[in-house]
């Protein structure tokens, strides 16, 4: 839920973006358009596999402070030089690649995270725990610590 391909939707159709001049300035845009807080990483070279369909977008040049990414400057819609091995990525999760595992072997047990949700607001609830994430039985469950995950991940 928080990295994959980036696609854009224009004139009606899906598409991916190319990866020239792809950096964390764009990324942190795009993630910025999804309402997804976390360490902004650009990946490319279709990392995320390789979309089809067209490639909507090409020379994506973001300052990094755009609401969206069509305020970035870039190639106009469609005109591009690119094939889907380029296609562009983003991880707006603020523990991926190595991070993670240098994390992960930092992390303490009781951090929780959420999976498999629509959304990064959403998902089952997991917990670390001596060097392995596992659910949360359902047992018990209320409101009450729905609110206390919540606020641990970090939303009001």
């Amino acid at each position: 839920s928080f990295e994959g391909r980036v696609e854009v939707y224009h004139d009606g159709k899906w598409g991916t973006i190319c990866d020239d001049q792809w950096d964390d300035r764009d990324a942190e845009v795009v993630c910025r358009q999804l309402g997804l807080s976390g360490n902004p990483k650009a990946l490319s070279w279709a990392h995320y596999g390789q979309g089809s369909g067209p490639i909507l977008l090409d020379e994506v040049e973001c300052s990094g402070n755009e609401l969206s990414l069509d305020q970035c400057k870039k190639s106009d819609w469609g005109q591009q030089n690119c094939d889907h091995i380029e296609d562009a990525g983003v991880s707006c999760d603020p523990f991926t690649g190595t991070d993670l595992q240098l994390y992960t072997r930092q992390m303490r047990s009781g951090t929780v995270r959420l999976a498999g949700g629509r959304s990064p607001r959403e998902g089952r609830v997991e917990v670390y725990y001596n060097g392995d994430w596992g659910t949360v039985c359902d047992d018990g469950w209320t409101d009450l610590g729905a609110q206390v995950v919540c606020r641990q991940l970090g939303f009001r």
